[in-house]
Order: structure tokens, then sequence, then C-alpha cells
């Protein structure tokens, strides 16, 4: 039987094709993932533990970070000093001990443009040892800082902008914008700086006032003697600290064991998530594999009843046909396997090229990589192939050899609908309470049930195709005549083939569907959001979300243009003992920029010392006008507050809103993330030239329209939405190449009835269309099924959003699904191309003998 399995194989090469791509581009993409994601992996954690092959102790201060404000101090008032460096210098063991002062610094090339992101800009102190060289920045161009007013440049940034050695170059860092003289440019390896982020490096003292406070520390980097351990060392650095607070000692190895452990974390989310969707691609090969048995093993009908006549068991059968599987699935694996280490490669190029100074290494080809991607691509083909082998091993040999083709019987049909439906009624019902019940756990329930009601459509789908292909009759009648009467009724006539064919384009549409709708839907309620209320010309913000000095909306206000601003101040205070976001504004400009609509009471209450409350958080806490809120501020002092009135909700505004004047008082450092700006003329661009201008050309400030705000989170959800179309890609080719492998089997199984149809008048012309309306209307009907579920995935997925995102609706983009609709037909047609051509060219004589 084994024997007989290895002829089959070699006898049908070319109806197995498609199976062996089907399956070999799945493990392709678990492999090529794997490779790529364990490359990526290694070569980051190689390059991030450079980081610390000069350290062995590390002291950080948590309260100075890269991003905090000149105005914080650490909660118990400790910091790292001068004092703290010697201390640690004097320690036994300790050879050099380096004071660290770090923090944002934006560059601005020579258009007064910022140089990369925001979030990778850093600046640190330039700290040279005896010889006057710093050996963590070697210079390449000029020297080091020595005073204020000068900088030194890492050599790709100095690149990027076209800036020389003597330029003047503008920065910015929690402060004003200043205009320094670049002295040096410098490399380095620390890998943050050879990902693309940017590097400014001061003398010491400026460091410390420009990005902390004069005379503070952001770390201390102990490098230890020859032979010292690094542990005793760390107890020795602890025993000097503050025993509380926010400071704290961890070793080198420590260091790289948490990157290490940071970088492991960070790949493997991407690498389920590239997996999942290698996962979906194999789920669509399932049905290929198992339409492509089932075909087979129903032309070979006669040969499995003879086997049977001359005593083959039912087993034998079932392991012959298995075996067959088992040597496609393993030819398949490792022909994806090769691929897929040319893909992870490829990936591991273009990772290159998008994401500039990432990482490298020689590729990981990890033995995990290679069980996995032989042992998933051997198990799917098994499994996809088991039921067509047991169906192959219950022929019987007398009613086989009296009939070439074994149709499936009513019963089989029956049972086959009440499993579907079952399934269907309870994945849907999962959906339903999980839209009802909303939030996280909502979202959980959905994805528990969709899985299980797209296997009972699945199920269902050839029940499906009888009534709803039917209403293409009419239509192709009118359009093709004979051939599109003939293409319909050869669509329906084998509904399980038509539903396995059809359920691979399925899978895909439903889930770009879904994605689709919801991106539809949130950038909609985000534009609803963002413009809701707002009146004002620009929007004045800093583009990695920094508190704004009073200073710079002091500037803006008075700005050529502006005929009323306000700066929108956040705070928390304590009111009637729970812990509230509360925002203030400029009662007298605030009509201007912002059209609130009162349910109650009135906005000019603010200008009186009263509190606006938003209306769904007064009916949660009882709150009318009039009422009475204790409140506890944040400088420790006590007051009430009466409520003036109750607003709709507004997204640039807290659910407490006071005038500056209530607000000043107790926020003595003022969080001003935006200010708002009305214009004389409008959103012009002198406006907003001149705004710009008030910053002092900071190249951290960002001054735009409310349009240029829903244009650019518009350009996220279509990167995202790109990116897993990108990624469906390979599911979709695996789902076309079902539909040519169906039709390729058919034609080959109607030889006879083509052949008569060709003899009775029917020209090649006719063929062709007919088997080409045939693809057209199965992709269709796939399409179509697809396209309803996941607009129903979506309107589940969004209600339980509607907390999160206010004004969240379903919003159904027609355009595009119909276009998704006439691209399943597009594909329909091009797969139809080959086996059309093949049924055309058919001997009219040869066929009518086929057997």
């Amino acid at each position: 039987m084994f024997r007989t399995a290895l002829r089959n194989v070699a006898a049908h090469k070319g109806r197995l094709l498609m199976t062996v791509l089907a399956v070999m581009l799945g493990t392709a993409f678990v492999a090529g993932t794997m490779v790529f994601s364990d490359t990526l992996g290694k070569a980051m954690t190689n390059s991030y533990s450079k980081s610390y092959s000069d350290i062995s102790v590390q002291v950080t201060d948590s309260s100075a970070s890269a991003y905090a404000r000149a105005s914080e101090k650490t909660g118990d008032g400790a910091e790292l000093t001068k004092a703290t460096v010697d201390q640690l210098a004097a320690l036994p063991g300790v050879a050099q001990v380096r004071g660290v002062a770090a923090g944002f610094t934006a560059v601005a090339n020579k258009k007064g443009d910022l140089i990369g992101q925001a979030y990778n800009a850093y600046g640190a102190n330039w700290s040279p040892a005896a010889d006057g060289k710093d050996p963590r920045y070697p210079m390449v161009e000029g020297q080091g800082p020595k005073k204020a007013g000068e900088v030194a440049l890492d050599r790709s940034s100095a690149d990027k902008a076209g800036y020389k050695v003597g330029d003047t170059v503008r920065v910015a860092g929690n402060g004003p914008a200043q205009d320094v003289k670049l002295t040096g440019i410098f490399t380095t390896d620390d890998p943050q700086i050879t990902s693309g982020a940017t590097l400014t490096l001061f003398d010491t003292a400026t460091a410390q006032q420009f990005l902390l406070s004069p005379g503070r520390f952001s770390a201390i980097d102990v490098q230890g003697k020859p032979g010292t351990s690094q542990t005793a060392l760390q107890d020795a650095v602890i025993s000097k600290l503050p025993k509380e607070g926010s400071i704290t000692a961890k070793t080198g190895d420590q260091l790289t064991a948490d990157q290490t452990k940071m970088v492991e974390q960070g790949t493997s989310g991407m690498k389920t998530m590239l997996l999942a969707f290698a996962g979906i691609s194999l789920f669509v090969g399932i049905f290929i594999i198992a339409n492509t048995f089932t075909m087979l093993i129903a032309q070979r009908t006669k040969e499995l009843a003879l086997l049977r006549a001359i005593g083959a068991a039912r087993g034998q059968i079932t392991r012959s046909v298995l075996a067959e599987a088992l040597l496609i699935g393993l030819t398949a694996s490792v022909a994806g396997l090769v691929t897929g280490i040319g893909i992870g490669a490829a990936m591991q190029a273009g990772m290159a090229k998008l994401a500039e100074g990432m990482p490298t290494g020689p590729l990981v080809i990890a033995p995990a990589t290679v069980i996995t991607a032989l042992v998933t691509g051997v198990v799917v083909t098994v499994v996809s192939a088991l039921l067509p082998a047991v169906r192959a091993s219950r022929i019987a040999p007398v009613a086989a050899m009296a009939s070439g083709d074994a149709p499936a019987t009513q019963k089989s049909l029956i049972v086959r609908n009440v499993i579907g439906s079952l399934l269907a009624a309870a994945g849907f019902a999962m959906i339903l309470g999980g839209a009802a019940k909303g939030g996280e756990t909502g979202r959980y329930v959905i994805m528990g049930g969709a899985p299980v009601a797209m296997i009972g459509i699945f199920v269902l789908l050839p029940l499906l195709s009888r009534p709803v292909i039917a209403l293409t009759g009419p239509l192709l009648a009118a359009v093709a005549g004979t051939p599109g009467k003939l293409a319909r009724r050869n669509a329906v006539r084998n509904p399980r083939r038509t539903a396995t064919t059809a359920a691979a384009l399925t899978i895909g549409l439903t889930l770009v569907t879904a994605m689709t709708v919801m991106g539809a839907s949130v950038g909609g309620a985000v534009d609803r959001i963002v413009s809701k209320g707002v009146v004002a010309d620009y929007k004045v913000s800093s583009a990695n979300r920094m508190s704004l000095s009073p200073e710079l909306a002091e500037k803006v206000a008075k700005a050529p243009g502006v005929t009323a601003s306000s700066a929108l101040t956040n705070a928390y205070w304590d009111l009637e003992g729970k812990d509230s976001a509360v925002s203030g504004v400029n009662p007298a400009t605030l009509p201007k920029l912002l059209d609130l609509t009162m349910d109650a009471g009135s906005a000019d209450a603010l200008a009186k010392g009263q509190v606006l409350v938003e209306a769904e958080t007064a009916k949660k806490r009882g709150l009318t006008v009039g009422s009475t809120v204790k409140a506890d501020f944040m400088d420790g002092k006590t007051g009430t507050l009466t409520v003036g009135g109750v607003y709709q909700s507004l997204d640039m505004l807290s659910p407490f809103v006071v005038a500056d004047s209530v607000m000043a008082p107790h926020a003595k450092d003022a969080d001003i993330r935006d200010i708002l700006v009305k214009g004389t003329d409008g959103a012009t661009t002198a406006l907003a030239t001149s705004v710009k201008e008030a910053t002092g050309n900071n190249p951290v400030i960002e001054v735009k329209t409310l349009e240029q705000m829903k244009e650019e989170f518009n350009q996220i959800i279509s990167f995202a939405l790109n990116m897993m179309y990108g990624l469906l890609a390979m599911s979709v080719l695996v789902a076309v190449l079902g539909v040519v492998n169906t039709l390729a089997m058919s034609v080959f199984e109607r030889k006879r009835e083509i052949g008569m149809l060709r003899a009775i008048g029917l020209d090649r012309r006719g063929i062709k269309r007919m088997v080409k309306l045939e693809s057209v209307v199965i992709s269709l009907f796939g399409a179509v099924t697809g396209v309803l579920l996941g607009s129903f995935l979506a309107w589940a997925v969004n209600s339980t959003l509607d907390s999160s995102i206010p004004g969240l609706v379903t919003e159904l983009p027609y355009g595009q699904l119909l276009l998704f609709l006439l691209m399943a037909g597009l594909v329909g047609l091009v797969a139809a191309l080959w086996p059309a051509r093949r049924a055309s060219k058919l001997d009219i004589l040869t066929s009518i003998k086929t057997d």
C-alpha cells in the first residue's frame, strides 16, 4: 500500500502542485517569521549589550528621566550630585566614576524642522578623562564642547542636516530654543543612536542646567578595578545611597539581562502577530488540501474499489491516503523552510532600509525553527487529508465499481447542516453577548465567539451556496446566455466543493472587512472628537507631549495676528474624595476658541470663579448648578468650588473646568499640554508662521490646524491597515491557488461533459466563458459572505469600544467594500484563465470516451 501511495503521488504531480504550493507558502511564512524575529532579537541583544560593557554598577535617579521637566525633584529630596560621585569614587575597588546628565534635547535642521522624532531626541554631557577624550563618544571632527554655547552632534544627525563643525545649530530642551556653535562631530556604538536617535552633547555644567538642574546628575556609571566583583561593588555603592527614594543601583550584568528581557518581549509580540497571520494562511490551506484529496479520491473511486475487492482493508486504504498526504506535507514543508529562510533574510534587509541603523547580524536558523516548520506543514497536510482518507476507506467494492461518482448522501448533508447551525448559533450568541457586555471583557468574549461563528458558517456554506448563487441565474443568463446558465448550474452542482473553494476567500475577506470597517469607524469618531466644539484656528503643542511653559503661552498670545488664545492647564485635585482631572482656561477668550454646549448654567460662571462640570460626570456624582464641591488642592490647601454650569463632553477639556485665576494659586508647576489660538483672518500660513516665531522657532513646538491633526491620525490608521493588508496578502494568494486548483480538477472530472457540450455545438469560447463565470460566481459568493461576516464582527467590536472612544458608531465604507467585491471577482477571473484554456482545448472524441 505504501508503494501504491508513492505511485499515486508520482501519477498526480500536476494536480497536487497547488496543494504543495499552499502548504509551502504557509510554512514559509512561519519559518520566515521565526528566522526574522530570532535574527533581529539576537542582533539587538548583541548591540544593546555593548551599552554596559564598561559599566560595573550604574546608579540611576528615576525622577531625572530623559523627559523629566527641570522643575521635577525626587519625592524625598535626594539627588545625584558631585558629592555623590566623589563618595563613590572613594570606595575600594572603584577604578573610575562618571556622572551622567541626560535628558530630552531636540535639534533643528537648517530649515528649522526637527531632525528625527521627538521621542528619540536625547542630550547628555561630554565628560572627558585626563587625556581630554570621552571614550563613550570618540570625535571624528572637531572637539568636544567646553563651555556654554557649544555642542557636539552625532555623525548621523549632522549628516542628515548637512551640518559641519563651526555651524550654528538650534537646540531645544525643556526650555526655550537656543542657538549654539557646533564644535565637534562624534561616533558612538550606543544602539539608540545607531538606530536613528539624535544625541547632542554639552559640557557637564551646561547639560545639568539645560537638561536637569544645576549640579544634578541623572545617573552615575561606576567602573570597577580588575578582579572586583560586580555584586560586591554594588553592595558597597548601595551603602552610600539613600535607603528610600527614586535612586537605585544595578550591576552591568543586571542591566544587560534587563535589556535582553526587554528585547525578547518586544520581538515576542511581533513574532506572535506574524505567526497569527501565518496561521491564517495555513488555515486557508486546509480547505485546499481537503478539497484536493476529496476530488482525487472521487476520481480514483474505481481504483480504490478494486483494492478493496482484492483484499485491502479499510485501515490500509486510510493509511495509503495519509501516506500520500505525509509525503506531500514533508516535501512542501522542506520547500517552505528553504523559502522561509529567504523570506527572513528579505524581511531583515527590508527592516534595515525602513529603520535606518537597526542592528543587523547573521541569519539565525534555530533548531526550533526547522522543527516547527516541518512539523507544522506535515501535521496540517495530514490532518486536512484525514476526513477524505476516512471517506476513501468507506467505499464499497461493488457499489463503487458501478459508478465513477460518489455524491454526498442527503443524510450527511442534514447532519452537516445541523452541526453548522449549532456552531453558528453558539458563535453568534457569544458575539452578541460580548457586544452587550462591552469593555475588555466583552472583547474577549467576542474573540472566543468569532472563530466558532466562522467555523459554523463554513460548515453551512454548502446549504447557503444554492439559494445565494441561484440569485445570479437571471443576470448570468442575460449577460452570457447558455454559458452563463451552465456556469450557475456547475457552481451549485457540488455544493461541498463550491463551499470549500469559497471558504478560502471568505476567511481573508472577513478579516480585511472587519479591519477596514473598524478603521473607518474609529477614524470617523476621532474626526468628530477633534473637531467637536473647537472653533480655534490652531493648536500649539509639543511634539513629545511635554508640558509647555507659561511664558510660551504669553508669547503666543502676543504674536501678530492672534486675536484670542488660551493655554489649557491640567491638574489633578481631590474633589469630594475622588482624584479628578481639572482644566484651567482663560474665561475671557474661551468662547472664541471652544463652542461649549451647556446643558445647564452658563460658561460665564467661569469668570465668577465657579466650576463647570462635564454632563456624564455631573450625573454620576449628582452635581447640579449651585452644588458645592469640597476640593483638596495639590499644594495641600483646601477650598470649596461652586458648580456654575454643566457642559457636554469635549475632548479638549477635562471633566472639571475652572478659570486660570482659580487654577494658578494651586498649580506652581503648571502642566500645559495645549494652547488654542484664534487668528484675525483664520488659519493662514502667516498666522502659523507668526505663532511659530513667537515660540522662538522651537523645533519641538508644533502649530497645527484641526485638519492637519485629523490627517495625521488618519495616516496612522492607513499605515496600520496597509500593514495588515500586506500580512493578509499571503492568505489571499493561498485562496487564489485554491480556486485554480478546484477549477483545474473540476475540468478534469468533467472531461466527458465538456466533450458532449462541444459535440452539440458549444464552441471553445463558450467553454472558456462557462469556466470563467463559474469561478467568478464562486469567488463572489465567498467574498459576499466574508464582507457580511466581517462587517458584523466590526460592529460587535465597536460596541465594546464606545466607552473608550466617545461617539464611536459603526461606519461602513461602501466604496471600499464594493472594491473588495470587485477584486474578488477579478481574482476568480484570473484564477480561471488556465483551467478555462485547458478546458477549451480538450479533444471532443477523447473527452467523450473518458471513463
